[in-house]
């Protein structure tokens, strides 16, 4: 059995719904990441994990208990808020502490793990300080260290590092996430950040309006999106319209020119028109090698950005963006001449509309 088990949960607001019929099965120790826009429902979900929201229909089962219709003082889960929350009267050490005062803790109890818990986060000469005396980075911290102290079954993050600026958010995660693996506690993380989700999960649930667009470990995720919305929305993508030529055989057309898709095709029907997604860094220029796909077209754009030079090919009425490594030996093309683009039958992508 999984250790956390949703079962056709879900929410509205009035004649509003914000949650269709989610299920997933979580295994013990997993990182989930939900990924998603604003308003896709993924933090509704993660509060009713939590009991800050009441499911309107569906199960919750958490280690085997069903805590549907738990308050959240009895689910045994610790809630990382991304506004902190930390009590400004309250010092470090005392914040800390405080769910374990709550549950009426021995006080040398309480005291060793609040500092087991600062040196975890490697703050403990920051005990005595107030969360006004403390960067955003540190506060996170402490704020994460409060949510462990009670020894939680599973720990919920609410997109926990959006205040923070790019180069501690970059560390904070990786923080998190080697903390995550050290104490083996199940964590789900919300975020609308597809580079944060990427990095650190073990699975990433792509949302959207209130449902579950794949369900999948980063590199299917990133290299085997199945709907438009998630190819559109994790990473750079070339989307692109095909008409189905041979169904069986994977044979479209784009712009008039033949290629063959290696997955996906036989869906569709002969003559259909079809989504194809394209990554940036699958596209090289030069004619092609044995089994590859290739298309003609004219330079329309380089840009130079650093370690990457991002070059657009039109093809027709289509734009193809294509990634080349930036060789100091090698000037990058240019404008207005004539190419032509090479990509595996493997990297071009038909999309389920």
């Amino acid at each position: 059995m999984s250790f956390i088990d949703i079962r056709n949960l879900k929410k509205s607001f009035g004649p509003t719904t914000v949650v269709h019929d989610f299920s997933m099965a979580i295994e013990k120790g997993e990182f989930i990441s939900f990924l998603g826009p604003s308003g896709c429902g993924k933090t509704t979900i993660l509060r009713m994990i939590a009991g800050f929201e009441t499911a309107s229909g569906g199960e919750i089962r958490l280690a085997g208990a069903d805590v549907t219709h738990l308050p959240p003082a009895r689910r045994n889960v610790g809630m990382v808020f991304q506004a902190y929350a930390l009590f400004p009267n309250m010092t470090v050490a005392e914040n800390i502490a405080f769910g374990l005062k709550v549950a009426q803790k021995p006080q040398a109890e309480i005291k060793a793990r609040v500092e087991e818990m600062l040196a975890l986060i490697k703050l403990p000469q920051l005990a005595d300080r107030y969360p006004y005396q403390m960067s955003g980075g540190q506060q996170q911290r402490v704020a994460l260290a409060r949510a462990l102290a009670v020894r939680p079954q599973v720990l919920l993050l609410d997109e926990p590092l959006s205040a923070l600026d790019a180069k501690i958010r970059v560390s904070l995660r990786e923080d998190i996430r080697n903390l995550q693996r050290e104490l083996g506690i199940t964590t789900v993380f919300v975020t609308h950040d597809q580079e944060e989700a990427l990095s650190i999960s073990d699975r990433i649930v792509v949302m959207n309006e209130g449902r579950a667009d794949q369900m999948g470990r980063p590199f299917e995720i990133y290299n085997y999106p199945q709907t438009r919305f998630v190819a559109s929305f994790v990473g750079t993508l070339n989307l692109l319209k095909a008409t189905v030529v041979d169904p069986s055989a994977g044979r479209l057309e784009i712009e008039g020119q033949g290629v063959i898709a290696e997955h996906g095709a036989e869906a569709h029907a002969r003559g259909a028109t079809c989504t194809v997604a394209l990554r940036p860094e699958a596209v090289t220029i030069g004619e092609p090698g044995p089994g590859r796909n290739a298309l003609s077209g004219l330079i329309e754009e380089v840009a130079f950005l650093g370690a990457i030079v991002r070059v657009r090919v039109r093809v027709g009425t289509a734009a193809i963006s294509l990634d080349l490594f930036n060789d100091p030996t090698s000037p990058p093309p240019e404008r207005g001449t004539a190419v032509t683009i090479a990509f595996d039958r493997d990297d071009l992508l038909v999309l389920k509309d």
